[in-house]
């Protein structure tokens, strides 16, 4: 697709991978709206990347609902949707709680089914439209203390799947993304805190992939990938 001018929301992108994204699409001429929840860190990115944002819960109905509808009614229309908002835990089994996990799949799982249902609507309309789901790696292979997190990620990778099917009839691309290991503050706060490393990867690598792969012409798509650090040993 031409990036120059496209309209694009990118949810929770004040920071990590979510700001590089926002950020390479703003330098490919696209007008960009982020979100996130808390005001002044969110405005500090978006006049930062010259973005416009809005403050919203991807977790909320209505929030996703306004989201979309307020993007739409300033450009009057959507080409791009990046469901990026997410966050992680890494518990055992036997001491995560079911308020812990269903906080975190209110984020993870039924934030993108809220953005991706009000994105789609417009979509099918218009007949056309771009859905980026930001996953993980461990969306491909469970492994011990991310029975909340690799779940979550595993429920997005499905619901990727089932949304290809049903939109590709209206020209819409839906492209899923596993990141692994990002160097950004998201392990940290999700209770994991990771050595500084200069072989690991940056946004940077994830927004050049996906801007890649919207670059593709229409007719074609990619499905889903993977990005992978070369050598982080």
């Amino acid at each position: 697709m031409e990036l120059k001018e496209a309209v694009a929301i990118v949810t929770g992108a004040k920071e990590g991978i979510g700001r590089g994204i926002a950020e390479a699409l703003v330098a490919e001429g696209c007008r960009v709206t982020i979100t996130g929840r808390h005001e002044k860190e969110l405005r500090a990115a978006a006049e930062a990347i010259g973005a416009d944002w809005i403050v919203a819960d991807v977790g909320s109905e209505a929030d996703a609902e306004r989201t979309v509808a307020d993007v739409i009614a300033k450009h009057g229309h959507l080409d791009i949707l990046v469901n990026n908002a997410g966050y992680g835990l890494f518990k055992p089994l036997v001491d995560t709680t079911l308020e812990e996990l269903e906080a975190l799949y209110r984020t993870n799982v039924f934030g993108p089914f809220l953005m991706a249902r009000a994105a789609a609507k417009h979509f099918m309309e218009q007949n056309r439209g771009e859905m980026i789901n930001i996953a993980s790696t461990s969306a491909l292979k469970g492994s011990a203390t991310r029975t909340a997190y690799g779940s979550s990620k595993f429920a997005l990778r499905g619901m990727t799947e089932c949304w290809r099917d049903e939109l590709r009839r209206y020209n819409v691309r839906v492209m899923l993304v596993n990141p692994s290991e990002v160097m950004t503050e998201f392990a940290a706060k999700a209770g994991s805190p990771r050595e500084p490393s200069d072989k690991k990867l940056r946004p940077k690598e994830i927004a050049d992939a996906i801007i890649g792969a919207l670059k593709v012409d229409s007719r074609g798509f990619v499905p889903e990938f993977s990005v992978f650090a070369t050598n982080p040993f």
